[in-house]
């Protein structure tokens, strides 16, 4: 039987990229295509106002990546927020990547901000600070694409620490079985992260657009960590859980 996940879209990709790669919902599900865990999605673009209507039933929430603060206070966050605030407290499971890894840290009990680190960029390693039966196949370490300017930087209370760097403390964590979140893109490819490189060269300065150039000949460890993801949400619901 497959999984059914609602993916709530929290952007609109640049006008030059739509033909290419469409949007973030799109990207989700040709990342999950052929996982060996079988799921069914449905796009709703929360920036639009599109929400799930309110008898419909999902095995998870995931939320996408955005050019916006999660921090922000654009009435669509405000209204996100709620809606996943309702959802937490009903027990349903929510994912979140990057955008949405930070907003869930900050509506349960965190703090997102601009990082003084800088842009992340390119291809980033983590170190693994916690390995679980859903991490399947298992990693050494983890490899992701990134892109982003603001960062987690305080968890939860409940929360637990999956993956991190020393540019990045909290790029991976869990609150019990039923939240989890990435701060990088398990969804992007190498000619996405370029193109968003190239578009924002000059914003970025020629260091750091070459340093982020350059790391893209690495691969990246995105698949697996949509298999992760898939697993983590099939997994039962424990019956005494540290979140």
């Amino acid at each position: 039987m497959s999984l059914r996940i609602c993916i709530l879209e929290t952007d609109n990709l640049r006008p030059e990229l739509v033909d290419q790669y469409q949007g973030y919902g799109r990207m989700f599900e040709e990342l999950f295509a052929g996982q060996p865990i079988p799921a069914r999605f449905s796009v709703y673009n929360v920036v639009q106002g599109h929400y799930p209507a309110d008898d419909e039933r999902f095995d998870a929430y995931l939320v996408t990546g955005s050019k916006a603060d999660s921090f922000g206070d654009d009435p669509w966050i405000q209204t996100l927020k709620t809606y996943l605030l309702e959802r937490y407290k009903r027990g349903d499971k929510l994912l979140g990547i990057c955008f949405g890894h930070q907003l869930l840290a900050l509506l349960l009990g965190g703090k997102s901000e601009r990082a003084s680190q800088g842009w992340g960029v390119g291809t980033h390693r983590y170190r693994l600070d916690e390995r679980n039966p859903w991490m399947t196949p298992s990693l050494d370490e983890l490899i992701l694409l990134i892109s982003h300017q603001d960062q987690v930087t305080a968890l939860p209370a409940n929360a637990t620490v999956i993956a991190s760097s020393e540019f990045c403390p909290f790029a991976a964590y869990r609150i019990g079985d039923q939240v989890l979140c990435f701060q990088g893109h398990p969804e992007f490819v190498q000619d996405y992260s370029r193109a968003l490189l190239d578009l924002r060269q000059q914003h970025l300065g020629e260091h750091l657009y070459r340093q982020g150039v350059d790391s893209l000949q690495h691969d990246h460890h995105g698949r697996t960590v949509g298999e992760w993801m898939l697993r983590f949400v099939a997994n039962p619901r424990s019956l005494t859980e540290d979140a």
